[in-house]
């Protein structure tokens, strides 16, 4: 069988995480402690001219800066290498590999630069660099692009091509296809490499499948350790060292990386982890830049399959690995063409709640404390009875609002018991329903407060949703408002920290807020913070 090369590339994709500002003295230990592991090639970071020297960072504006941060290593591994993302280090900035620290540069490029950055891959062959040619995003390429790269390989026979699927959209069989391609038709003098990383949580199985893959060149597989790097992460490195021991004859000492882990790695993680997340997940599973999760995640408007059906609709699909924000927007502004017309919904609420009074119960503490004032409010008045964000136990309700997830999660068995099973549902857009559609659908952007630092106050949400339903009277019980000193709920489960005079703030705002809705009559049935002191427990707004 053909060599095979473990690449740890901890100090270079390990930076993402951290602006590649690792400390000097952790930047060496790490080094070395990769350097006794056995690991066959070290890339220690990136070289881009664009960024000053710091000896406390891996990203390097030159060839000399390795040597300043490397060279009072005593042991070094077969071989060193950095990375360049091209264009973004000049050659002027690279001095002849026996003058470097450097034994190989590795050049990542997307496709539609192909031809440059070969050409460049040429330069630095010239200067006597092992390069090393990274395919970025290889599930961008089609079979007949692959063969247009190849050609170019061919042509300049670098030290290795590697497919970098940047993204984590590969699973094994996905993998294994554009391997073959490479493996047919590479020259035999090239070696053939492979990045994961972890979106779908394949990256390890992927290198396992590279590894076992019968070939005809040699190959680098890139591991970091405990997975360190950009978004998901990558395979584990003491997970791949440990598997090629025991399945490919290697000697490599797993202590050494188990150590670096402990000493260095896991202060990273501890202040900004990284690995399988829903974020990543939504960017691979729909093929698409995580940037354009980022964008949708900041709308206030979508639920996480909201947001996953809008992501596969990105349009054009030769734009989903390359962001654009004019695509995004107009993804978006699609969106919200399409959605909810709340409009209908509110006048049909609108019919349903005519010459009604609405009593709305919340979650505070005196809806059980006053709670024989809510009873005879409910016996004298006959009004319709809404809750927010959660089922009373005590009370009979017609309507449950729900705002927010969690939430919603927690009501689940409440809705499910005889008695409650016809409570109807009026839900934000952001509220995706176990069973059934609820009753009533409201976009939830526009019921947002403005420039506040809480802003979907769920009270005040549903208040919006009355007044556009032309609701005239609504009385309120456990509307308790908000407390730094004592309990907020009822329930304690519901309750949550607030900064520092934050309940004071929040109180004075809904107050205010509730002297703008000057087409209701609101009235408070048990006591709460939102009404001035000297007022009594019954004054209304």
């Amino acid at each position: 069988m053909n060599e095979i090369r473990l690449l740890d590339c901890t100090l270079r994709d390990g930076g993402y995480v951290n602006d590649w500002e690792f400390g000097h003295s952790t930047i060496t230990s790490i080094f070395e402690r990769v350097v006794d592991s056995g690991a066959e090639i070290i890339e220690i970071g990136f070289l881009d001219d664009r960024r000053p020297f710091d000896i406390n960072r891996t990203i390097m504006p030159d060839t000399k800066s390795v040597q300043d941060i490397f060279g009072h290593c005593v042991k070094r591994p077969p071989m060193v290498v950095g990375m360049i993302d091209y264009s973004t280090c000049k050659l002027e900035n690279i001095q002849p590999c026996e003058e470097s620290y450097l034994d190989g540069i590795r050049v990542i490029f997307k496709k539609h630069i192909m031809h440059e950055a070969m050409e460049y891959c040429a330069q630095l062959k010239k200067l006597g660099y092992k390069v090393f040619s990274q395919l970025v995003s290889i599930t961008s390429y089609s079979d007949e692009e692959m063969m247009e790269l190849i050609g170019l390989v061919n042509e300049i026979e670098p030290f290795a091509v590697s497919m970098v699927d940047t993204y984590g959209l590969l699973d094994p069989n996905y993998m294994l296809h554009y391997y073959e391609i490479l493996d047919d038709n590479v020259k035999p003098s090239v070696q053939i490499g492979f990045h994961s990383h972890n979106n779908f949580q394949l990256a390890y199985a992927n290198d396992l499948a590279f590894l076992h893959k019968e070939r005809k060149h040699d190959i680098v597989v890139d591991a970091t350790l405990f997975g360190m790097g950009k978004s998901a992460g990558n395979a584990p490195m003491e997970l791949v060292a440990m598997y090629m021991n025991e399945h490919f004859d290697k000697e490599y000492k797993i202590n050494p990386m188990l150590e670096a882990i402990e000493e260095s790695v896991m202060d990273f993680f501890e202040i900004s982890p990284w690995g399988y997340k829903m974020f990543y997940y939504l960017s691979a599973a729909n093929k698409c830049h995580p940037s354009y999760v980022s964008y949708f995640l900041k709308k206030d408007n979508l639920s996480i399959s909201q947001m996953n059906n809008l992501l596969s609709q990105v349009e054009p699909e030769v734009k989903k690995l390359m962001y654009d924000q004019k695509v995004a927007e107009q993804s978006y502004a699609d969106y919200l063409a399409n959605c909810t017309d709340d409009e209908s919904m509110a006048a049909e609420l609108g019919k349903r709640l005519k010459d009604r009074n609405v009593l709305i119960i919340g979650p505070g503490k005196n809806i059980q404390l006053q709670s024989i004032k809510v009873h005879d409010y409910i016996k004298n008045e006959n009004p319709i009875v809404i809750s927010i964000n959660y089922i009373p136990g005590a009370f009979d309700v017609d309507y449950v609002f729900t705002t927010n997830r969690k939430r919603y999660e927690q009501m689940a068995d409440a809705l499910h018991e005889v008695k409650n099973r016809n409570v109807k549902i009026i839900a934000t857009s952001n509220i995706d329903c176990v069973n059934n559609a609820p009753e009533f659908s409201f976009n939830r952007e526009p019921l947002l407060e403005k420039n506040e630092e809480i802003k979907d106050n769920s009270f005040l949400m549903l208040l919006k949703v009355l007044n556009r339903a032309g609701v005239l009277n609504v009385a309120c019980a456990g509307l308790d408002g908000y407390s730094n000193k004592e309990d907020n709920y009822y329930n304690p489960s519901m309750e949550y920290s607030f900064v520092k005079n934050a309940a004071y703030y929040l109180n004075n705002h809904i107050k205010n807020v509730l002297l703008d809705f000057s087409n209701i009559n609101i009235n408070f049935v048990t006591y709460s913070h939102y009404l001035d002191q000297e007022d009594s427990n019954d004054a209304a707004f």
